[in-house]
């Protein structure tokens, strides 16, 4: 069996690193796969380019545009916002050709178009689309914020300005993805059980087969390990505990920056001898922005892409907080969990099926900065830490190794297959 994944990049953002880790789990567990990107970054053999450089940087460039013009050429919305409108073809390419089965990924920013998407769905393979937020079963969002227009066909989107037009470009986007799916036999798997029950919610989706997979992680290398040599490694103190604040863009508002600062606040002032015990270690870009916003020190390690430093940036953690306002399954939960450190986080997402409340990690009531202020204490100093740590790597065993998220998604693959067997 060979199948292609395609997402936009390799590896920058969280759905290109699960495409990536799932690409190498079917491969380890005796299924052929490539991923075919528009972004490629390291020679791994297995990753294959879209090549033309020019032609993808017009369809990004394009599509950008038309997002700016539809918002009146404001820059509030524009990178929450994907149209579609402009990709490449990729049904001429030989690894299109030779697969048997095609794996959507994350196809956004100028990597497949409506149309393109559509073409793929008519040549007669098997088409497999992993959802790694909304954008598939709604119209032009990629998280809903508690709008659920995308269940009978958009309009009045809240993202674009002048909002109360029912036939606005959310409403055509949504028809024209309609008309889109009608078209072959694709199978949905979301990351998280949280997306799976958006998913079904969605007109756009009624009928069709949605199903709940989460990512997988190489349990071989994230892994516990020393936290004392960690630190020496990113030149941490090793005299302190740390509480660890990850994300591509701290300062991205989903993210949950200020209800983060507003926890470390409370947990500070109720317990002012953590001022000399703890610090803050912050993995992400734009990390020197929040120095002196936070009441304990902080230690900005800049953004990172070696693999091996970033596992010791987990293992030199002692707490690992993602108060998240919306999010689908973060590999970063997954990557800290595999090392052995407890989590904290909202119970929004996916988040509350990756954190056993209190058995390897602390789950907070949804925009409770007291809660999560409360979570962070009790890890650190209240519970059994020993206990924590080896059930949090004993959840990630059990649930997002390779070879458990590979044999869930062959399945997919062999009935997409085997209906695709039965047609003919």
């Amino acid at each position: 069996m060979r199948i292609l994944i395609v997402n936009t990049s390799e590896k920058t953002g969280g759905a290109a690193v699960a495409a990536n880790r799932l690409k190498d789990a079917l491969n380890n567990n005796g299924v052929k796969a490539k991923m075919l990107v528009r972004d490629k970054l390291t020679d791994d053999i297995t990753v294959v380019s879209l090549g033309h450089e020019w032609r993808n940087q017009w369809h990004l460039l394009w599509e950008r545009f038309c997002v700016f013009w539809h918002l009146h050429f404001s820059r509030n919305h524009l990178f929450e916002i994907d149209l579609a409108n402009s990709g490449t073809d990729i049904t001429k390419l030989r690894e299109f050709k030779e697969a048997d089965v095609i794996h959507l990924s994350w196809i956004n920013q100028g990597m497949l178009s409506l149309k393109s998407i559509r073409k793929i769905l008519c040549s007669g393979k098997p088409v497999v689309w992993t959802m790694h937020d909304l954008w598939p079963a709604s119209s032009i969002c990629h998280y809903a914020h508690g709008c659920y227009r995308y269940e009978n066909g958009c309009g009045n989107c809240p993202l674009l300005p002048g909002n109360g037009n029912p036939n606005d470009l959310s409403s055509k986007v949504w028809k024209r993805k309609k008309t889109m799916l009608s078209h072959g036999n694709i199978w949905f798997v979301t990351c998280s059980q949280w997306l799976a029950r958006q998913a079904k919610r969605s007109g756009l989706l009624r009928g069709l087969s949605v199903t709940s997979i989460p990512n997988p992680i190489d349990t071989h290398f994230f892994e516990p390990q020393d936290k004392q040599v960690a630190r020496q490694h990113l030149q941490l103190p090793t005299d302190k505990r740390f509480v660890l604040f990850v994300s591509q863009r701290v300062t991205d508002q989903r993210k949950g920056m200020d209800f983060f600062v507003e926890a470390i606040g409370r947990m500070v002032a109720e317990h002012p001898g953590m001022k000399e015990n703890t610090g803050i270690a912050i993995l992400g870009g734009h990390a020197e922005e929040l120095e002196g916003k936070l009441a304990l020190p902080v230690y900005p390690i800049g953004y990172v892409s070696d693999q091996q430093r970033i596992r010791d940036v987990y293992n030199a953690a002692d707490v690992f907080v993602l108060p998240s306002l919306e999010d689908n399954l973060p590999n970063t939960i997954m990557e800290a969990m595999a090392c052995g450190v407890p989590c904290v986080g909202f119970k929004v997402g996916g988040i509350p099926e990756m954190i056993d409340h209190r058995k390897n990690g602390y789950v907070a009531a949804e925009r409770n900065a007291e809660d999560l202020a409360k979570g962070m204490r009790w890890v650190l100093d209240e519970a059994d830490y020993a206990a924590l740590s080896e059930a949090a790597v004993g959840k990630v065993l059990r649930s997002y190794s390779q070879h458990s998220v590979a044999m869930q998604y062959l399945e997919v693959y062999n009935e997409a297959l085997a209906f695709k067997n039965f047609r003919l």
